[in-house]
């Protein structure tokens, strides 16, 4: 046979043994993630939910999900073992970077904007919303209007043409 034939088959081979072997690697660590747990740590599980580890078995870890609340998950159920300062600012909402920087981003930009000026402020004060009298007037008129008409007619509600 020819080598060219072969070669589609060894590339091939030699791919499917690459993509198997990163996969080993990433079980690996994970089982050495999951080995190397000590209580007290925080933990994501595979679900996405996130407690503190209390006890660490052969097969099982026992769960702190909230206070006073156990919970017993295979090993196997551990997605990522988390450090402190993670584990804190996603549980807690601790922020240490802000602490330390000092800098507050405002929710809005109007702090950003500075001080309007003295045209700026008229524009700011007119009131854009409707006058309920004069809405309130037309509908009643316009619907008295109707009645009368309907009336000089000599139409009556149901018979065909009324308004």
């Amino acid at each position: 046979m020819d080598i060219l034939t072969l070669l589609p088959f060894i590339v091939l081979i030699g791919a499917m043994f690459l993509m198997t072997r990163s996969a080993k690697k990433k079980q690996a660590a994970a089982a050495q993630m999951r080995n190397d747990m000590q209580p007290g740590t925080g933990v994501r599980t595979i679900g996405g939910m996130y407690a503190t580890v209390k006890e660490v078995h052969d097969d099982t870890v026992l769960l702190e999900v909230a206070p006073g609340v156990h919970a017993i998950y295979a090993k196997n159920a551990i997605g990522a073992v988390l450090d402190d300062a993670e584990y804190n600012r996603i549980v807690h909402g601790d922020d240490e970077e802000l602490d330390a920087d000092g800098t507050v981003v405002p929710d809005d930009a109007s702090s950003l904007t500075g001080e309007p000026d003295a045209e700026k402020a008229d524009i700011a004060k007119i009131d854009l919303g409707k006058d309920e009298t004069a809405d309130d007037a037309e509908p009643e008129d316009a619907v008295a209007k109707d009645v009368k008409d309907a009336k000089s007619e000599g139409k009556t509600d149901g018979e065909s043409g009324t308004k």
